[in-house]
């Protein structure tokens, strides 16, 4: 068999098999357009102007409707009253965060930043409580950092200026450490 015939066929067999794939996954999805193998629905959105694109969208398939950014699907919320809907009466089912793989794999799923769900509301959690433990919004840290500055406002009156950047890296960490 000729070896161009045989790439061809397996090329189409991948292209009809990735298509099947994609229209097989969108159960669950809003309606959008029908995204290319690969490349998603990037061809159909206008680069310069991509509110009208979405407004485009949005009048064919409604204010919620699907796009796909290479292989990932993304759903779009379009309009005030769909926005609205969304964070105001569906708040808790709206409020995760998208995944980073490469930042999971870099801190082993944990920390704040890039946490979601109630891992998040775990870790919030305790932060403030430890940070409120520490004197977080309480008056006396005002107090002992007002004392700070004016003691910084001091040394560098004594120096007119000479030294300043050192002095700060190197007073300011060790002062603030003395609550």
């Amino acid at each position: 068999m000729d070896p161009v015939l045989v790439l061809v066929l397996t090329l189409s067999s991948l292209l009809l098999l990735s298509l099947w794939r994609q229209s097989f996954g969108r159960g669950k999805l809003p309606p959008g357009p029908t995204p290319l193998p690969i490349i998603g629905n990037i061809l159909q959105i206008d680069v310069k102007d991509i509110s009208k694109s979405f407004t485009n969208f949005s009048k064919i398939y409604g204010p919620v409707f699907t796009l796909y950014f290479g292989p990932k699907p993304t759903v779009v919320v379009h309009g005030y009253e769909a926005v609205k809907e969304a964070l105001d009466d569906l708040g808790e089912e709206f409020s995760g965060r998208g995944s980073f793989p490469i930042v999971e794999r870099m801190n082993n799923g944990l920390g704040i930043i890039f946490s979601n769900g109630t891992k998040w509301k775990e870790l919030r959690r305790f932060s403030l409580m430890t940070l409120r433990n520490f004197g977080m919004g309480k008056r006396s840290i005002e107090d002992r950092i007002q004392e700070e500055a004016s003691c910084l406002v001091e040394e560098l009156r004594k120096t007119n200026g000479g030294y300043l950047f050192a002095w700060l890296f190197i007073y300011i960490p060790l002062s603030t450490l003395q609550w």
